[in-house]
């Protein structure tokens, strides 16, 4: 039996990976009480031996959502737990994976040594790595990395007609150039100047040759905003049309989504792997493909 036990704000994600497998699994909410002075008081559903329990938690706010997790999982396990595996849709702390200033914390190499102390496996969705190139690189558990290019370019042969893929940066490339040939579209990857957090230059020299198509921009993470704006802001002076934003994870920090559309953005469209919007383009089949295989597939490794 598997038992999906969803964290607050996770329940849709349970409930849509509970119904890929059908029969065999059952959903159990996981409570979270706040006491006045910030402490958490967790409660979970006692698993029974032979379960496998599968906590479902996005990590979109990270400082917020990691304690009560670890307790969680700390729990199932003390209380029989055969197994206990973390989906999380979004992974965080992968960007900082290297210590760019003197004294800096590591806190991909931190975080995932926390994360694996406490589960078995973890699944997730095109966590970003850039330097890591893989995530048993700093994972010891077992994990299975869910690829969203498939039903990323499914949406965009739907939805738009003539799209040009434009990859607002190099870190966006593997995404864009995935896409891209996925249906036969032209891609661009733009240069990206970085001033600060909030101050960014893009290029986009090809801009000209795709006059008649609709850019698509496509990234992993949509944070603050910023980048895509630049992007948006760059291609309008060029005379482009309204651009397309599509990214995989949409955090949307702070006034991300009213920056875009001041920008002209003429839709942005995100996976379902951060909140719950209607029109988000839904991952859980290919999140539960990829806890089937770790499931019922033994053998060491990490993909």
């Amino acid at each position: 039996m598997i038992v999906f036990h969803a964290m607050p704000g996770n329940g849709t994600m349970a409930a849509h990976l509970a119904r890929e497998f059908g029969g065999e699994a059952r959903i159990a909410d996981v409570d979270v009480h706040a006491f006045p002075d910030g402490e958490s008081l967790v409660r979970v559903e006692p698993p029974d031996a032979e379960t496998d329990a599968v906590l479902v938690c996005t990590l979109d706010h990270p400082d917020t959502v990691t304690v009560p997790l670890l307790m969680a999982a700390a729990t199932l396990r003390e209380l029989g737990a055969r197994r206990v595996v973390l989906v999380a849709p979004y992974l965080a702390y992968m960007r900082q994976d290297k210590r760019f200033a003197p004294g800096q914390a590591v806190s991909a190499r931190i975080y995932a040594a926390w994360l694996s102390t406490h589960f078995d496996d973890l699944v997730t969705v095109d966590p970003h790595l850039h330097r890591i190139a893989r995530l048993d690189e700093v994972y010891t558990l077992r994990s299975r990395v869910v690829h969203a290019a498939p039903v990323l370019a499914a949406w965009i042969r739907e939805q738009i007609d003539d799209p040009w893929i434009v990859g607002p940066d190099g870190e966006s490339a593997q995404w864009a150039r995935d896409v891209a040939a996925r249906i036969g579209a032209p891609v661009t990857v733009l240069e990206k100047t970085r001033f600060g957090d909030t101050d960014v230059a893009v290029t986009a020299p090809e801009a000209h040759a795709h006059r008649h198509r609709t850019p698509v921009l496509l990234d992993d993470i949509i944070s603050s905003g910023r980048t895509l704006a630049a992007v948006v802001e760059h291609l309008h002076a060029q005379g482009m049309r309204d651009a397309v934003c599509v990214a995989v994870h949409g955090l949307m920090a702070g006034d991300a989504r009213e920056l875009l559309r001041k920008a002209g953005v003429a839709r942005v469209v995100c996976t379902n792997t951060v909140g719950d919007a209607r029109d988000a383009i839904d991952v859980s089949a290919a999140i539960a493909d990829g806890l089937r295989d770790l499931l019922f597939n033994m053998e060491e490794g990490n993909t």
